[in-house]
């Protein structure tokens, strides 16, 4: 009776393991809508190292960021990563990148991979430089840019194309310190590469620190691999894709009280992980089955920091719960500080406070908000606090003064402006602070089109302000056909999902985890030196953060912030 809202279904026009199978199958890119490009300069195959700041254009031969090698600097348990790209003149059957591992001459070895990188299309920013507001894709210049990184180890390549290739080496935390070297193989062209390993150590995921928070939606795995709603194969489909969230340093689980609780705003619709029922004598009763189970199951993956609650003010403001005495679904329409708002909720909340103590998660779960009006806001807290004042809240929004103080996980847009001293003391109190990027930013982000550097910009920002982590709304808000089209109705392309079907990351994705090593990196350093009392090397720190403002996108890249700021980096 409640299939809408809680046992929702997906119609199963497949199995799931035909799905699965499906999703995982070599795909074709769509046409490439650029204009056809001279290749007459070119002749034959060509293999390169190339840039991982610059997105190459698929009918173009690259002109830039060649190398015939590659050297990288890592900290042992860091993983490091580049492009190669092969370019040809003439069609490729059945292409295969060979890695052999790195070698230090000493019976040392650091495995690598290498994947191939497929093209999406996307499209870019609104006249006024923001991705906000409705759009055709008519109205944009729209492109193929290259994000996927492919599962698929043999690829077929057309004549008069470049195909990018994403080398990825994870050096294993008990690695000796030393040089290891090693090669990439395609046809008859080896490139030599190196890795400077140092003595530092960065610990496992599972042990950083920052704050990351990134949104999802199980409902769009559900959709894409053709699976009801919460069933074993769902929770199967769901677990490679978490678990690679949790390696990243994912710190918070997602859950939904409501129905609907963004009014639609995703290609999925949000299902209430809590069953709502008004019983014939008028009392309420709430079934928690599916809430358990999704906190279980990503707590059992390693994301167990915060379990986040959305939403008491949904967008509409419309609140969906299954009538017995009508024996259907039905709904209230009602404002924080109301009459029937207070009756809706004040139960549940009771209700719910019992049942996470019993399950003994009440001291990491918050009250989840958006941003909205002060007045809506502070009517919830204060319901929320009444029921008990312990009960956590958190925010993702604007700063303001009159609430700060009671929310323990605040995060805040990437221009607005904390004061100093609250920042001190809420870090005194061990609340969270974060900050978010959302469509209104042209720069930085991590859009499709996006530069790739701008995603490990993001945490240098964070380490910059005092920031504790990083908060985006959509992991995985998959659009409808998000393997050849990144553009979306509402918002620049890619801005609804980070990861593509079938366990592939994306350029976006290896880059933002590339910078939330680096704020682990700076955070350990910091440690380090203060506790030598070593000032001078403090101050060089400070000194490669600072330059990490908003206003320097405007005249400097952030490839070219980022990569001076490495460089300092690796030289401690």
């Amino acid at each position: 009776m409640f299939s809408k809202l809680y046992w929702a279904t997906i119609p199963m026009a497949l199995t799931c393991a035909s799905y699965a199978q499906q999703v995982n199958l070599p795909y074709r890119d769509l046409p490439d809508p650029a204009p056809p490009v001279s290749w007459e300069a070119v002749t034959g195959l060509h293999v390169s190292f190339a840039s991982a700041d610059i997105r190459y254009k698929k009918g173009s031969p690259p002109d830039a960021g060649l190398q015939s090698e590659w050297k990288t600097k890592a900290w042992k348990g860091e993983q490091v990563h580049t492009q190669l790209l092969i370019w040809t003149t003439k069609p490729l059957n059945g292409v295969t990148v060979n890695v052999q591992p790195l070698q230090d001459g000493k019976g040392h070895a650091i495995p690598a991979t290498a994947s191939f990188v497929r093209y999406v299309m996307t499209d870019g920013l609104n006249k006024d430089g923001t991705g906000c507001g409705y759009r055709k894709t008519t109205d944009y210049d729209s492109s193929l840019v290259e994000d996927a990184i492919d599962i698929v180890k043999k690829q077929d390549i057309a004549a008069n194309t470049t195909q990018p290739v994403w080398l990825s080496i994870k050096v294993p935390a008990a690695t000796p310190e030393g040089i290891y070297h090693g090669v990439v193989k395609v046809g008859t062209v080896t490139l030599p590469y190196q890795v400077q390993v140092s003595a530092y150590t960065l610990p496992p995921a599972s042990k950083w620190q920052y704050h990351l928070d990134l949104w999802q939606s199980p409902y769009a795995i559900s959709r894409m691999h053709k699976v009801k709603d919460w069933s074993p194969a769902h929770f199967a489909a769901m677990k490679p894709y978490m678990k690679m969230l949790a390696d990243a340093g994912q710190k918070v689980i997602t859950t939904t009280l409501i129905y609907d609780p963004w009014n639609g705003q995703t290609e999925d619709i949000y299902g209430s992980m809590i069953k709502w029922t008004r019983q014939s004598n008028g009392k309420w009763s709430y079934d928690y089955t599916i809430f358990d189970k999704w906190v279980q199951f990503m707590l059992d993956l390693g994301i167990r920091k915060e379990v986040n609650c959305y939403s008491m003010i949904p967008w509409n403001l419309k609140f969906w719960y299954y009538d017995a005495a009508i024996g259907k679904d039905t709904f209230i329409v009602a404002k924080p500080g109301s009459a029937g708002y207070d009756a809706h909720w004040r139960p549940m909340l009771t209700d719910f406070v019992k049942h996470l103590k019993a399950k003994g998660w009440f001291s990491i779960t918050t009250i989840a908000m958006d941003e909205r009006t002060m007045e809506d806001m502070k009517w919830t807290i204060a319901l929320i606090k009444s029921v008990d004042k312990d009960f956590k809240v958190s925010l993702a929004g604007s700063y303001h003064a009159e609430i700060e103080s009671g929310l323990v996980d605040l995060c805040i847009a990437s221009a607005e402006v904390m004061p100093a001293e609250v920042l001190a003391e809420r870090k005194k109190r061990g609340d969270i602070t974060t900050y978010y990027t959302y469509c209104h930013e042209g720069h930085p982000n991590t859009f499709t089109f996006s530069p790739p550097a701008e995603a490990t910009w993001l945490s240098w920002y964070a380490a910059m302000k005092g920031f504790d982590g990083y908060l985006r709304w959509a992991y995985n808000s998959w659009v409808k056909d998000p393997l050849h089209d990144s553009r979306f109705r509402s918002w620049s392309a890619g801005d609804t999902y980070f990861v593509y079907p079938g366990m592939r990351s994306s350029i976006r994705f290896e880059r933002l985890r590339e910078g939330i090593q680096d704020y682990e990196k700076i955070r350990l350093l910091r440690e380090k030196f203060t506790k030598e009392n070593n000032t001078a090397k403090l101050q060089q720190l400070e000194t490669l953060l600072s330059s990490f403002q908003l206003d320097a996108l405007k005249t400097q890249s952030a490839a070219d912030m980022v990569q001076k700021a490495q460089a300092g980096l690796n030289e401690f």
